[in-house]
């Protein structure tokens, strides 16, 4: 305890948060000129932050420096100490003038080609001086590194059922089936009443087969009774495929939220067609565990709760 509680007076945040950095950029010479400071002062800081804690931080390696096992351990709690100190100053900011502060989103394609833009509409109607920075994120890929490494405060996204990461909350706030879209001047948007194997030989814009929506894609026509067309079109651009298919030249999958709340904008049709029973994506508000969020993010989250549900029970596309 008597190390700890010298430690702990003796540690300087400045140190700290110059580790982070260069725990970061892998060199001491990139946070140097990231922290506008000299690599010197770099050197200095950490070589007393080693001394404090009597425990080398930082090895060279071929790929440049590189935390050691302490170094790292220091590194994901300094992490934390930042954050939630900064957590702090914009709960100050936003007490001193409730009109202002700052907001980082993450957001699946998807869902900010839906739902997103109608939550900050009516986020930025009310808050106009809120400043929100929206970065894309694609979860495959990143499996949620944005909120673990507290780049963002709050992501928005379609999640898994069961959802199984431990350090984070999902709150679902949509239920987001797949449906069949075409342009409206298509001739398939006059129709009543279609199935799959009536549209088998139309332009398909599909996911690739290698990915979960294109294997998800690829069991809808398998229980149809139906082999996969063969796509005029293979991408993961939620975009692309919005475009594409308003000309009246595709057809194609997408989540009903992108129809409800942008097909009209889009020029886009939902085509009555029954798909078989498939797992149901959920919109979710993800956060990480135990983070004490900032008002921003409370009030942003509020008004996702509110259009979700102004949303929920509107009839679909295709039946208006």
């Amino acid at each position: 305890m008597q190390y700890i509680d010298r430690a702990r007076r003796r540690i300087k945040l400045r140190d700290l948060h110059i580790l982070l950095v260069v725990a970061l950029r892998g060199s001491m010479a990139k946070a140097a000129a990231e922290l506008a400071i000299s690599q010197p002062a770099v050197s200095k800081a950490i070589a007393d932050l080693e001394h404090e804690v009597g425990l080398r931080l930082l090895d060279r390696s071929r790929n440049g420096i590189e935390p050691t096992p302490y170094g790292r351990a220091l590194v994901k709690r300094g992490m934390a100490v930042f954050d939630e100190l900064t957590q702090g100053l914009q709960e100050l900011e936003f007490l001193a003038d409730p009109t202002t502060g700052q907001l980082r989103i993450g957001s699946a394609e998807g869902v900010a080609a839906g739902l997103l833009p109608a939550v900050i509409d009516r986020f930025a109607r009310r808050h106009p001086r809120i400043r929100l920075n929206v970065a894309q994120t694609v979860l495959s890929t990143t499996h949620y590194s944005e909120l673990r490494e507290r780049r963002i405060d709050l992501l928005l996204g379609w999640i898994p059922t069961p959802f199984a990461e431990d350090d984070l909350v999902a709150e679902p706030i949509l239920s987001d089936p797949r449906v069949v879209v075409v342009g409206r001047q298509s001739e398939w948007a006059r129709s009543s009443k279609l199935s799959l194997a009536d549209l088998a030989d139309e332009a398909w814009i599909l996911p690739p087969p290698d990915t979960f929506p294109g294997s998800a894609t690829a069991d809808l026509f398998r229980e149809s009774g139906l082999l996969v067309p063969r796509a005029s079109l293979t991408t993961l651009s939620i975009h692309l495929c919005c475009r594409l298919a308003a000309t009246g030249n595709y057809v194609t999958f997408l989540p009903s939220s992108i129809v409800q709340f942008s097909g009209r904008d889009l020029g886009l049709k939902v085509l009555p067609v029954k798909l078989p029973r498939a797992p149901v994506l959920s919109v979710a508000i993800v956060t990480l565990k135990n983070r004490t969020l900032s008002p921003a993010a409370e009030i942003f989250i509020e008004c996702v709760r509110e259009v979700s549900k102004s949303m929920a029970g509107k009839p679909r596309a295709h039946k208006s």
